[in-house]
């Protein structure tokens, strides 16, 4: 099996490992949103284009043509140099996409080049306290009045809506049809009078998810993407590109050599951790179900390269195997650090600010995330491999 992209490819790879290289001290050691160095960081990998690579000029992006290798190969310099990759989130990952392929050109305009310079921050309303797994069964409602759509309802587990400008949001606007119909996918500012925000503190002790409630908001008739009532075609669009996003294999490797690492320097009664048979064990089958994903992804890129759609079913496989991956990576270094492992917060004697510990947590969220495990598997066995239906009981 030949797995080198060939001369070109290669030479490319070194201009990538150059920039970072005599950049890297440029980038930011914060997560901050909208902070100087983060913007200015994203500007740069931009107009060299290395984010936003192929993203039209008029709309903010690099307007470089489409090869899916050298995406391909960025993606892998930046991960393993272990050096931010620009600015990622709900917004240009997963909207932006959505916009390009759904998006009318005054959307485009509007909202794109923004949300790429990291300017706007979006937030996803779709999970609801009855709406979850089951999404089509959301009940916030938009009902036209004159020029506006007004909207009621509530959203759940609402990631960033305390920090964002903007909303993408499903709402039913056709309550006599078929669930997975009368959906309809609308943009609105967060700070339109009527919605409210709740903080909810998840496992990592942070506040990464709210609660969102929407009363008697007023919102612009022409800020649907899409028509009016096939918001769920939309919100499957936005789906995919989420679960693209979730378990990278990239940063996946690049967190396994930190493990490696990690292992090196740990010590129990004098030995290095790594020369434990049992740790050393652990970490050879996390190698081999990283390999693994690896090996798929390139299976993904082949088909890319060959103009066969990756499907759905590819996506959750890559979700499924991914988030679980990291949360098992993150929990073997937990165990690596013995008692240590357990300190948590501001505690002194955490390793590595405490990132294991978090990841451990926040990546057990991320197997819930966008789709639960059980769901995926569901989808895979049932749609993928021809699997029989799982029983349903018969009503009383």
């Amino acid at each position: 099996m030949d797995l080198s992209f060939g001369p070109e490819y290669e030479r490319f790879r070194a201009e990538v490992r150059d920039f970072i290289e005599s950049h890297r001290h440029l980038a930011p050691n914060t997560m901050a949103l909208r902070h100087k160095s983060v913007l200015d960081w994203q500007r740069l990998l931009i107009d060299k284009g290395y984010a936003a690579r192929t993203i039209p000029r008029e709309y903010g992006g690099a307007g470089l043509p489409t090869d899916i290798l050298k995406s391909f190969i960025i993606g892998e310099e930046f991960a393993a140099a272990r050096v931010r990759a620009g600015i990622g989130g709900q917004g240009i990952h997963m909207l932006v996409p959505t916009l390009l392929e759904l998006g009318s050109e005054e959307q485009k305009r509007q909202f794109i080049p923004p949300t790429l310079a990291g300017e706007m921050i979006w937030c996803q309303g779709y999970s609801e306290p009855g709406a979850g797994s089951d999404l089509a069964s959301l009940r916030t409602s938009a009902v036209l009045d004159g020029d506006e759509w007004v909207v009621n309802g509530q959203k759940i587990w609402t990631s960033t809506a305390h920090l964002a400008d903007w909303i993408f949001c499903l709402v039913r606007t056709e309550p006599e049809a078929p669930k997975h119909r009368g959906i309809s996918f609308m943009l609105f500012d967060m700070k339109t009078p009527g919605i409210e925000v709740r903080p909810l503190v998840d496992m990592t002790m942070e506040r990464n998810f709210n609660e969102v409630f929407f009363t008697d908001v007023r919102v612009p008739k022409a800020q649907i993407v899409g028509a009016r009532g096939e918001g769920w075609m939309v919100a499957n669009t936005i789906l995919k590109n989420e679960r693209d996003t979730l378990a990278d294999p990239n940063q996946a490797q690049a967190r396994l050599n930190s493990l490696v690492e990690l292992m090196r320097s740990e010590t129990i009664d004098g030995v290095r951790v790594i020369d434990k048979p049992e740790f050393r064990d652990r970490l050879m089958r996390l190698q081999g179900r990283a390999l693994a994903n690896r090996f798929n992804d390139l299976r993904n890129l082949s088909n890319r390269l060959g103009g066969r759609a990756d499907g759905a079913l590819a996506q959750m496989i890559v979700k499924l195997q991914g988030t679980e991956l990291r949360h098992d990576i993150e929990g073997l270094a937990i165990d690596v650090m013995g008692e240590t492992g357990l300190a948590y917060g501001s505690n002194p004697y955490l390793r590595d600010k405490g990132s294991w510990q978090y990841q451990y947590m926040y990546y057990l969220g991320l197997i819930i995330g966008g789709g639960t495990s059980q769901i995926q598997k569901n989808i895979i066995s049932e749609r993928g491999l021809g699997m029989p239906r799982e029983p349903r009981p018969h009503p009383a």
